[in-house]
C-alpha cells in the first residue's frame, strides 16, 4: 500500500522539491501552505507521515502538531519538523510538543527519503 505523507511549508519551491523527493520513492503527497490549511485535510484526511515546518502564517509547526496530538488517529502518526530553525531550544520545544524528529534547511533529498523510510516502517 502507497503510503500517504502530507508536508506543510508556506514556500511553494519548497513544497514542490520536497513533493518531487517524495514522489520520487513512489509516496502520495499531499501539500499545505500553513499549519491551519494542514489541520483542516488532517481533520477529514489520513497521512501515514506529516513534515512540517516551524514558522509559517496562520499556525506554525508547533501548535500544528499540538493540534495533531490532540487528535486520536495522529496521536502516533510520525511527526517531523523540516525549518531553518537548528536552536537546541527549538528543538526541546518540537520533543515537548510532540515532534517524531528534527531536520534543518536546506535538506539532502537522500535523507529527507532515508527519514521518511524510517518512519513509515
Amino acid at each position: 500500500m502507497t503510503k500517504r505523507i502530507l508536508i506543510v511549508d508556506d514556500s511553494a519551491s519548497v513544497r514542490q522539491m520536497v513533493e518531487a523527493t517524495l514522489k520520487s520513492a513512489n509516496y502520495m503527497v499531499t501539500a499545505a501552505k500553513d499549519g491551519l490549511e494542514a489541520f483542516n485535510l488532517c481533520k477529514t484526511a489520513s497521512f501515514d507521515f506529516v513534515l512540517t515546518d516551524q514558522n509559517m502564517p496562520n499556525m506554525d509547526g508547533l501548535s500544528l502538531i499540538k493540534s495533531l496530538r490532540g487528535l486520536a488517529s495522529y496521536a502516533q502518526t510520525p511527526i517531523i519538523v523540516l525549518t531553518t530553525e537548528a536552536s537546541d531550544s527549538m528543538k526541546a520545544q518540537g520533543r515537548a510538543a510532540g515532534a517524531t524528529g528534527w531536520m534543518v534547511k536546506p535538506f539532502d533529498p537522500s535523507k529527507l527519503l532515508e527519514v521518511a523510510r524510517k518512519v513509515l516502517g
